[in-house]
């Protein structure tokens, strides 16, 4: 497959991987494949990192993701947590107790800062960042990716993977097709100052809240965040100016609450699309380049990251020689029935965000169901990614999902993790990692909080084998590592 036709200069890799865009994605995929000593690449189209104050939030699993690579403390200093309840559409219900995750929180921290965050830790692995260079066409052969950039400078690599965004320039370039909704409804956001106290603004609020569940105007240090449904469907590209903000406010509200300075503005609409394949070739996709939907819940960053998190040591095992042959297609196997999956909460959300008579009739209803603490824990693990089970066969319910941190003799599970091996956690103290010691880690605790005899982690914490047998474990070892350093130990 080939696409913008150039003459290629069929020369050595300049680099393992290039990554079209330097978001959260990005970032955490270059890190990712550093721990493996992958050459990375990653090629930005803006200049400049993003300057406007948005907070995101952080869900539990992004969570374990960050603490698993010793980035937690970091990000905590940045950002403030608070419960992870009342995610669902917004629908005011405490977090059930007991979540099983010693991260039971969401984290809400300025985008500038976690890209900035996940930048630095993917640089300081020793990735390359350019910015202001785009990508403008590739073409791809059996061995490798000649990507060329705007200024016509070409360069080749083993895979290209594109975490570019909704407008995805390396998505439409592979014309992977890109199905599902426009949007149908459109939001204004920004950060603004405001004229009228605080209870006044508070009042209003609670009272437009009562029906109209896109609508609302919170503090966020001297200044607000604004939320208001916009007039219509309009062009994304073109940003919103102040005086939407105060005609929207009055319809809405009544009051534009003088509303002035703003720091920040933009729209968002609830388009929701998916892409038909993640992979073709040497060419990926990953993040906002192979799914968008609407922001209610605050699971797109994090869905993003965790492609790259569960994206990462596949690629980086393909490149190093020692993946199995079909490591690489489980990345689309696995994780695009995980968007497919966020894409229609997210629907749901939008449709009990309506102001219609049924939908609200719906919300009432759901809102009833929430006091029931396994509807409530339902929608909570959902939203925040901890009810994820891969389909890797039969075998107990563990089998597939992630484990949460526990505490070892050795340290803490994920402390253990941070280079981003695979690791055998041994109850037995009989198992062994054999031939495969040089991708995975073995740590024997008999005392380890676990209920089963031994089971084998992925670099990405989602377990792999559950048992006590070592046929089996290698068995397993082959399958998801390759062919062990000692050929005879199969």
């Amino acid at each position: 497959m080939s696409s913008s036709r150039f003459t290629v200069d069929h020369t050595p890799f300049d680099h393992d991987v290039i990554i079209a865009g330097c978001g959260p994605t990005g970032a955490t995929l270059a890190a990712e494949l550093r721990l493996h000593g992958v050459r990375v690449l990653v090629l930005e189209k803006d200049t400049e990192p993003v300057s406007f104050v948005r907070i995101v939030g952080l869900h539990m699993r992004s969570l374990e993701l960050m603490a698993m690579r010793g980035l937690l403390d970091r990000l905590l200093e940045h950002g403030r947590q608070r419960p992870a309840g009342g995610l669902f559409a917004g629908i005011d219900k405490p977090a059930p107790k007991g979540l099983d995750s010693a991260y039971a929180y969401l984290l809400g921290i300025p985008q500038p800062v976690i890209v900035h965050l996940l930048e630095e830790h993917a640089v300081q692995l020793g990735a390359q960042v350019r910015r202001g260079r785009a990508v403008a066409g590739f073409q791809q052969d059996d061995e490798a990716v000649t990507v060329r950039l705007a200024d016509g400078e070409q360069l080749r690599s083993r895979y290209l993977v594109g975490c570019d965004g909704a407008r995805s320039t390396v998505r439409k370039l592979l014309g992977v097709g890109f199905p599902g909704e426009p949007s149908r409804t459109e939001t204004l956001m920004g950060e603004m100052a405001v004229g009228v106290p605080q209870e006044e603004i508070a009042a209003k609020v609670a009272d437009v809240n009562r029906t109209n569940k896109r609508f609302w105007l919170r503090p966020f240090g001297e200044t607000y965040s604004v939320v208001v449904p916009a007039a219509g469907v309009g062009e994304r590209t073109e940003a919103p100016t102040l005086d939407d903000f105060r005609q929207q406010l009055r319809a809405v509200a009544g009051t534009d609450f003088g509303v002035h300075s703003p720091r920040w503005m933009s729209r968002f609409g609830d388009a929701t699309r998916l892409a038909e394949s993640y992979r073709v070739g040497r060419v990926l996709l990953a993040g906002d380049a192979a799914h968008i939907h609407p922001p209610t819940g605050g699971q797109g960053l994090n869905l993003g990251v965790q492609d790259a998190f569960n994206l990462g040591w596949k690629l980086a095992a393909d490149i190093r020689g020692w993946a199995p042959e079909t490591l690489l297609d489980t990345y689309q196997a696995e994780r695009r029935p995980v968007a497919a999956a966020v894409l229609d909460n997210t629907r749901a959300q939008m449709e009990l965000h309506s102001t219609e008579p049924g939908p609200q009739a719906v919300r009432r209803l759901l809102t009833e169901l929430m006091d029931l603490d396994e509807v409530n824990r339902y929608l909570v693990e959902k939203i925040a990614a901890i009810d994820i089970r891969y389909d890797f066969g039969e075998g107990p319910d563990l089998l597939g999902r992630r484990m949460r941190d526990i505490d070892l003799r050795q340290g803490s599970l994920y402390g253990l993790l941070r280079g981003g091996r695979g690791l055998l956690l041994d109850r037995t103290e009989r198992l062994t990692t054999g031939g495969w010691s040089d991708r995975v880690d073995h740590v024997a605790d008999p005392v380890a909080p676990l209920d089963v005899p031994g089971v084998l982690l992925r670099p990405d914490g989602h377990v792999a084998w559950i048992g006590d047998d070592q046929r089996d474990l290698d068995d397993h070892l082959f399958r998801w590592f390759g062919k062990p350093l000692d050929p005879g130990r199969r």
